[in-house]
Formats: structure tokens, C-alpha cells, sequence
């Protein structure tokens, strides 16, 4: 299941073997970028990932993004009265200079839930952030909470909706929230496209930013085509 375009992640990873890739851009007043994860399902319980923005563009000052390394490991597999719950942990990796990027090592861990019911599902998930303080040693801490829903209203056109918000994380980065709404078309069942934006409800961020992307499940590495099978 695709994480694009939200904030929110799902606790459901994509198959054992599966290679996965999402790119996307966003569109503010004095932020834009290009963002992308890799995402591989190393096992059926455990998903390494790796995230980068390879463009990033803030206040004209143009280069490359802050980068992010981690995995996903589900608990529980959802059932008819539990959802899925998973544990996701991301590692800030700082290969932006300081003026773009955070400018330090961070890590986050967050818990991840999801459940259908029927057509309609739910990601909900929260989490700690620690952020790396630039030039001096310890970290700063904020908390995440994101509630997601999506719904797939024909075979291949779907809607996305959220709330997420972080909490103030010291006296220079005050509390965030933002909404979210994009559409989603699937051509295929191993390509899915979207767009759509989300507003800042409060916190230092644009009022409006446009975000567009893809998500491309590229190929079963533990299953090749072409391959015989025995």
C-alpha cells in the first residue's frame, strides 16, 4: 500500500521480495522539492526503506535534501477485531548542508496502526521524533500523530484525506498541523498516481502546498520473471 502522498504511513508493507519506489514533488511559496522512497520487503514481517530528496528549493537557495534510513516491522497482522500494528523506525541522515537540511543525525520511532472496513481504511499512527541539534551534542524531541483515510470509490480512482500534526520541538520550531487532501488514479495494480495538496492549519509552514507523485511496485527481486520455477 502506497505511503504517497501523506504524512501518515501505513502498518501494512508491501510483499516479501517486493521492490517498491515513490516520487513525488511539492509545490509551496518558498519551498519546493523532489521527494523519494525505496521501500523492500526483506521478509513478510520487516520492510527496509530509504528515503532522499534529491531537489530541494527553499527561500531560491536550490541543492540536494536531507536523506533517511529505517525499516518497518509488523507485530500483528490485522483480523476481523484487531488492526495491523506496526513499529517504524527512521534514522535522519544529514546530506544537506545545514542551510537546507537539519544539520544533524535524528531518529524517529513511531507506532503504526491500519484497518479496512470494507473499502474504507484507517492509518493512524504516533511517534517521537528526536531532532539533532546543530553544532552542539543531545537532541530535541517533539511527538507525531497522524490520522489518515482513504477509500477507493471506483476500481481505479480513489480519495485521501488527513490530519497530522508535530508537537513544538524548541523555542525556533513552534507546534505544526496541517490537512490533506489528494486524488488517486491506479492504471495498474502496481502503479498508482496522485495529486492534491495540504494546508497548514497552524505553524510555520506555507498556507498551501501541491503535491503530485507515483508509486511503482517494480519488481519481485525474490521471484524474477523469466525465471523457472521447480
Amino acid at each position: 500500500m502506497p505511503n504517497r502522498p501523506t504524512f501518515a504511513t501505513t502498518a501494512e508493507s508491501v510483499d516479501r521480495g517486493v521492490f517498491e519506489i515513490e516520487y513525488g514533488l511539492e509545490a509551496a511559496s518558498g519551498h519546493q522539492n523532489i521527494n523519494g522512497l525505496l521501500k523492500w520487503g526483506a521478509l513478510r514481517t520487516l520492510e527496509l526503506r530509504f528515503s532522499n530528496n534529491p531537489v530541494q528549493r527553499d527561500a531560491g537557495v536550490a541543492g540536494t535534501g536531507d536523506s533517511g534510513a529505517g525499516f518497518k516491522y509488523k507485530i500483528i497482522s490485522q483480523s476481523k477485531t484487531l488492526p495491523t500494528f506496526s513499529i517504524l523506525y527512521t534514522a535522519a541522515i544529514p546530506t544537506a548542508p545545514a542551510s537546507r537540511g537539519a544539520g544533524a543525525v535524528g531518529h524517529s520511532i513511531q507506532l503504526l496502526a491500519s484497518k479496512d472496513f470494507g473499502k474504507h481504511h484507517l492509518d493512524v499512527n504516533e511517534g517521537v521524533q528526536f531532532v539533532g541539534r546543530r553544532g552542539a551534542s543531545g537532541f530535541d524531541r517533539n511527538y507525531f500523530t497522524a490520522l489518515s483515510y482513504s477509500y477507493p470509490f471506483t476500481r481505479k480512482w480513489g480519495i485521501t484525506g488527513e490530519l497530522a500534526g508535530f508537537s513544538r520541538t524548541n523555542a525556533a520550531t513552534p507546534a505544526t498541523m496541517t490537512v490533506l487532501e489528494s486524488v488517486t488514479f491506479s492504471p495498474s495494480p502496481r502503479l498508482v498516481l496522485d495529486a492534491g495538496g495540504y494546508f497548514a492549519a497552524y505553524g510555520h509552514l506555507p498556507r498551501f502546498t501541491f503535491t503530485a507523485g507515483v508509486t511503482y511496485a517494480i519488481a519481485d527481486l525474490y521471484h524474477p520473471r523469466g525465471k523457472n520455477k521447480k
